[in-house]
C-alpha cells in the first residue's frame, strides 16, 4: 500500500469542484488508504489522536505508581526508619510495663504482710514484740555495744575484730544513708511513724537500713566468732526476723527488705577487703599524727 496521498483541491470523486471526498468517497476512481506498515509521523498524526496518546501514556504511569509492587516497594524503602523506631521504642514499652507490675506486686505483698502495722490490725496485739525486735535491729545499740566491747577487750584478736564490726556499721550507716537520698522512695502509706531514734534520711524507705545492718552483722559474726551450733541458728534466726518484722510493721516493702539484705551482704565482702588489723591501724595513725 502507498502512503496518503494529498488531495488535489478542486478536484472530487464525481469530477465536480470543492471539498475533500468523504469517508467512501474516491479521488479519481481510487480509495485512498492509510499504511499499516509505515508508521506515522508526528506531522501527520492528527491533533486529537496526539491528545489520545499522550492521555493515555499519563494514566499508564499513573497505574504503574499506584501498582502494589511499586507501593510495596516504596512503602518498605521509606518506612524502614519508622519501623526501626517503633522497634526501638518497643523495647522500653515492655521494660516499663514490667517494673509497672513488679512494683504493683510489690506494694500488694506488702500491704498483705503489714499485720502488725497498727493496733487494729490483724496481728495488732503483735506490735510490742515486733517493735522490740526492731531495736534490737537498730543502728545506735550496735554501735554503742561495739564500742564498749572494743574498750573491754584485753586481746589483740578482740579488739582486732571489734574494730573492724565499728567500722563496718559506720560504712553501713553512711552507705544506706546514700542510697536512701538518691532513690528518696517513700515509706508504705499503711506505716505508722513512731521509730525508735529517727533521722532526716529516715522517712524514705528504700533500702531497709535494718535489713542491711542484720545481714552484714550475721555474717560477720558467724564469720569471726566462735559460736556453737544452736547460737549459729538463732543469729541466722534473728537476721530473718528482723527482716520480716519491717514488713509486718508497715516500715518498709518486701523490696525495701530484700535489696537491703544484699546490700549487706556485699558490706560484708567490702570490710574484709578494708580489714583493719591494729599494727595498720597505728600506722595508719601515726601517718595522720
Amino acid at each position: 500500500m502507498s502512503s496518503p496521498k494529498t488531495k488535489t483541491p478542486g478536484r472530487s470523486a464525481g469530477g465536480g469542484s470543492g471539498g475533500s471526498p468523504g469517508p467512501g468517497g474516491t479521488n479519481n476512481g481510487r480509495y485512498e488508504f492509510i499504511s499499516l506498515t509505515k508508521p506515522l509521523s508526528r506531522s501527520s498524526t492528527p491533533p486529537h489522536l496526539l491528545q489520545r496518546q499522550s492521555s493515555d501514556s499519563a494514566t499508564a504511569r499513573l497505574r504503574a505508581s499506584e501498582s502494589p509492587t511499586r507501593r510495596r516497594g516504596s512503602s518498605s524503602s521509606t518506612g524502614s526508619g519508622t519501623l526501626e523506631e517503633d522497634g526501638i521504642r518497643l523495647n522500653p514499652s515492655l521494660l516499663r510495663v514490667a517494673l509497672s507490675s513488679l512494683l504493683a506486686i510489690d506494694l500488694w505483698l506488702s500491704k498483705s504482710l503489714g499485720v502488725c502495722a497498727r493496733e487494729d490490725s490483724s496481728w495488732g496485739s503483735a506490735r510490742p514484740l515486733m517493735k522490740l525486735i526492731e531495736v534490737t535491729g537498730h543502728g545506735i545499740p550496735w554501735l554503742v555495744g561495739t564500742a564498749y566491747c572494743l574498750y573491754k577487750s584485753d586481746s589483740a584478736a578482740g579488739q582486732e575484730v571489734m574494730l573492724n564490726l565499728l567500722m563496718g556499721l559506720l560504712l553501713d550507716l553512711i552507705l544506706v544513708a546514700i542510697v536512701k537520698a538518691t532513690v528518696r522512695r517513700r515509706r508504705p502509706a499503711h506505716n505508722r511513724m513512731d521509730m525508735f531514734a529517727t533521722f532526716s534520711v529516715d522517712r524514705y524507705s528504700f533500702p531497709s537500713g535494718h535489713a542491711t545492718r542484720a545481714a552484714m552483722c550475721a555474717r560477720f559474726l558467724l564469720a569471726h566468732l566462735v559460736l556453737a551450733a544452736p547460737l549459729r541458728v538463732l543469729v541466722l534466726l534473728w537476721a530473718a526476723t528482723v527482716g520480716l518484722s519491717r514488713v509486718m510493721l508497715g516500715r518498709h516493702n518486701v523490696t525495701d527488705v530484700a535489696f537491703g539484705f544484699w546490700m549487706g551482704y556485699c558490706q560484708y565482702r567490702l570490710l574484709e577487703m578494708l580489714w583493719l588489723s591494729p599494727q595498720s591501724l597505728q600506722a595508719l595513725l601515726g601517718h595522720i599524727a
